[in-house]
């Protein structure tokens, strides 16, 4: 990454767009404090991330990541990761946000059924949903969103993608997409380039445009259904 310089809006949706090795997925890293910046700095309002322990700051953070890791343990202790005392209403509003609650009540042991590390026995569709639901479940002020719909099928992207949308309100949301279903209907995008930002906007405003987005769209973005 070299020569950012963005702002991510309180309680809006931002959408991060480019080509394959762009930096999308460095740039989310650097929000969830995963490393420091070698230069310059990322502030949450006037605070700079370097001086907020990544714990405490992640603690505000949901994040469905492309590694993310699914425990040996129970669905409902995945979803409900680290918590004691689970609560059923909002493990089966995750669910249903993630569209994997039917799937989920139609095994024998519903909820308590026992996954294997990594997600052995699940899907990949079906093991990102469980990550989807886990970042609803914790209910947090800041979501980032890693692709996290690729291994889905249309019908299931849409439907998370609709559940979402209630989701996203009021909450801070940052979301690397490669389907135009997903980022058309954020309030900012932000397309990068070899570690730049080449261009931000609206969808309507970056299309109008005809540069480095609209020919993204036409060349590379999923159109989806």
């Amino acid at each position: 990454l070299r020569n950012l310089h963005l702002t991510l809006r309180e309680g809006k949706t931002t959408a991060i767009v480019g080509t394959s090795g762009s930096g999308k997925t460095t740039l989310l890293k650097l929000l969830l404090h995963f490393y420091p910046p070698t230069e310059g700095s990322v502030r949450v309002g006037d605070l700079n991330l370097n001086n907020l322990h990544s714990t405490v700051w992640r603690a505000h953070c949901g994040a469905v990541m492309q590694d993310g890791y699914i425990f040996s343990d129970t669905i409902a202790r995945n979803i409900a990761l680290g918590e004691e005392v689970i609560d059923r209403r909002r493990l089966l509003y995750a669910a249903k946000v993630a569209n994997i609650a039917s799937f989920v009540e139609s095994l024998p042991h519903s909820f308590n059924t026992k996954i294997g590390q990594d997600g052995t026995g699940l899907s990949q569709g079906q093991r990102q949903r469980l990550l989807i639901a886990r970042a609803i479940y914790k209910d947090p002020s800041y979501l980032f969103f890693d692709e996290a719909t690729n291994a889905l099928d249309a019908h299931n992207e849409r439907v998370i993608m609709h559940n979402l949308e209630h989701v996203f309100r009021n909450k801070t949301v940052v979301v690397v997409a490669h389907r135009l279903s997903t980022v058309r209907n954020a309030d900012h995008i932000i397309v990068l380039e070899k570690g730049e930002i080449v261009e931000q906007g609206t969808h309507t405003s970056l299309t109008d445009r005809r540069g480095a987005y609209y020919h993204l769209v036409k060349e590379q973005l999923e159109l989806g259904t």
